[in-house]
């Protein structure tokens, strides 16, 4: 079959499209023949290093396809099932083999692009606004790249649960697809100090919550925009990793809570699984929730996804198509 394979970390050239052995599920795993893979930053953390990996490996953490095969005591799902999943190496691929209890059903309104476009930043932008500050009427959180995939949803969400939104977007018109997924204000990041208007769009209070993917460029003032006994919620490296934080610093900033969540903590097993992917694809298929698909690439063109993504080129989800 054919996959993407990363020999020496590095560039987006680091990406080889290379003939590889179908993979055979063993005890608990299953074969997906995927139709749609989701890029992700993460992605582009494991080809340049900053996530360690034993190469050569296949890089990518989403997917969405049929199964194939499956291995020895497998009873979450059967040949044939539509399926899409999140949290396994090994996406950027024709098939891959994947941990059973990690396949969740793909209703039949969903197609495969909207399957692969929603577990990993679908589900991510649910346990921010669910569950690591679980928003609620009254709130108001500001989120970071909120043009972005996970921007875009989060924003989304967000207005589900009744919160006001303040994003920041890097141009007008990604602004403007920030207010039409449901922004209240947005942020100009690259024209204003986005924490001092933050602090002028709260009377000077500061916002409950900040959700920021970008890392080290804006960690400092997400801290400044924040209310105090406010959440610092990190859960991307976009800019870099975030230096080391002395503790005392969220001391003397109100009193703050910092926390750097990752999705697998969120989906630790099945039942929550099921119950977060649940609810984001019911959301998407009453109409609730709607996806941005921005782009769907050839497999083979996984280096120039990668390119497009790092230079912030793109507003909501990348694919690519096996």
């Amino acid at each position: 079959m054919k996959a993407i394979q990363v020999h020496e970390t590095g560039g987006p050239e680091a990406l080889r499209y290379e003939e590889i052995a179908v993979p055979q599920p063993g005890p608990g795993q299953a074969l997906v023949r995927l139709h749609s893979i989701g890029v992700n930053f993460i992605d582009v953390y494991f080809r340049i290093g900053l996530y360690k990996a034993e190469a050569p490996f296949t890089p990518a953490m989403e997917g969405a396809g049929v199964v194939e095969a499956v291995g020895a005591d497998v009873t979450h799902v059967k040949v044939g099932d539509r399926v899409a999943y999140a949290m396994c190496r090994g996406s950027y691929a024709e098939c891959a083999v994947v941990p059973a209890w990690q396949l969740v059903p793909l209703p039949e309104p969903l197609s495969y692009e909207q399957g692969a476009a929603a577990m990993l930043q679908g589900m991510t932008a649910h346990y921010l606004a669910r569950s690591t500050f679980a928003l609620k009427a009254g709130d108001t959180c500001l989120g970071h790249a909120a043009a972005g995939g996970v921007g875009l949803l989060l924003v989304q969400m967000a207005k589900i649960c009744g919160a006001r939104v303040i994003g920041t977007t890097g141009t007008a018109e990604k602004a403007a697809r920030a207010k039409a997924a449901g922004a209240d204000e947005v942020i100009l990041y690259n024209e204003q100090d986005f924490a001092a208007e933050a602090k002028r769009m709260t009377g000077g209070k500061g916002v409950d919550v900040v959700y920021d993917s970008v890392g080290a460029s804006t960690f400092e003032k997400s801290l400044d925009s924040l209310m105090p006994r406010g959440m610092m919620v990190s859960y991307g490296n976009a800019s870099g990793a975030v230096p080391p934080v002395a503790p005392l610093v969220l001391n003397q900033k109100g009193s703050l809570f910092l926390t750097r969540p990752t999705l697998a903590h969120y989906c630790a097993d099945r039942a929550e699984l099921e119950q977060r992917a649940g609810e984001v694809m019911g959301w998407i298929a009453s109409g609730q929730l709607r996806l941005t698909l921005e782009h769907s690439y050839p497999l083979a063109e996984a280096a120039q996804a990668h390119r497009d993504l790092e230079a912030r080129k793109t507003m909501g989800k990348l694919l690519l198509r096996p």
